[in-house]
């Protein structure tokens, strides 16, 4: 775990330097802004899309005991890719788009496994929002595999936003909830697509689901009311797969 955050102004200071990409960045609640080094980094993640938390001093603590001085930066496995320069990239390449959306997926290991199968059936980019998503860490690393070494992820404030933009790019967008009647061997993949993921806890969020161009469910016969994110992912994935290779 150490490996994944530094902690203290100056470390912070020079990570941001760097440009290394930064997951979060916890601060303290009771940590001055007055002071110039602190205002320095907090502005610099406004400016990088960072998301901050105030969290309390116990918080920080349980991270580390050593002297932070109320600053935690979480540093990511991969570099985030802005997603309105892909869209037009695979384009002008001639691919026709396969993008998948992950909303409120939060568990780090479920996040590796979803990536490990998007990336063996060729989609184009991962989507997730910048508060409420899995922490892009080595975990999440060594359960994809190394996948997220080839596969680009796209960090966006704004998922509403993230889909109408998808929209006017020319792209359908397909949510799989279980709030229809629909499968998910209804929708034509063949055309290009984003795919909507929730998390199993809480789904689609309401705002997704009403922007989606089509909602698709998968059949269940058995017992249980619903299956693994990741199990669910790669199922829908290759049936869009499987169209697009008819």
């Amino acid at each position: 775990m150490a490996a994944d955050f530094v902690f203290g102004v100056q470390s912070v200071t020079e990570t941001l330097h760097a440009d290394k990409p930064i997951d979060k960045l916890f601060v303290q609640r009771e940590l001055s802004k007055a002071s110039p080094k602190v205002a320095y980094v907090l502005e610099e993640a406004k400016k990088r899309a960072i998301p901050v938390a105030k969290v309390p001093l116990e918080k920080l603590n349980r991270i580390t005991r050593k002297n932070h001085q109320g600053m935690i930066a979480f540093i990511s496995a991969v570099r985030y890719q802005p997603l309105s320069n892909i869209i037009p990239q695979l384009y002008e390449e001639g691919k026709v788009p396969l993008i998948l959306i992950l909303d409120r997926v939060t568990d780090v290991r479920n996040f590796g496994a979803i990536a490990r199968t998007a990336e063996c059936a060729g989609i184009h980019a991962i989507v997730i929002p910048s508060k409420g998503a899995a922490q892009v860490n080595s975990d999440a690393m060594k359960t994809s595999s190394g996948a997220l070494n080839y596969l680009p992820v796209c960090r966006e404030p704004n998922l509403d936003k993230t889909i109408t933009f998808l929209q006017e790019s020319g792209l359908q967008i397909v949510a799989c909830t279980e709030k229809t009647e629909e499968t998910i061997y209804t929708p034509d993949y063949t055309s290009p697509t984003a795919i909507v993921m929730g998390s199993e806890e809480d789904g689609i969020s309401n705002t997704l689901i009403r922007k989606a161009d089509h909602l698709a469910k998968i059949a269940l016969k058995g017992k249980i009311g619903s299956l693994n994110v990741s199990v669910a992912t790669a199922i829908i994935v290759y049936e869009a797969v499987r169209q697009r290779e008819m």
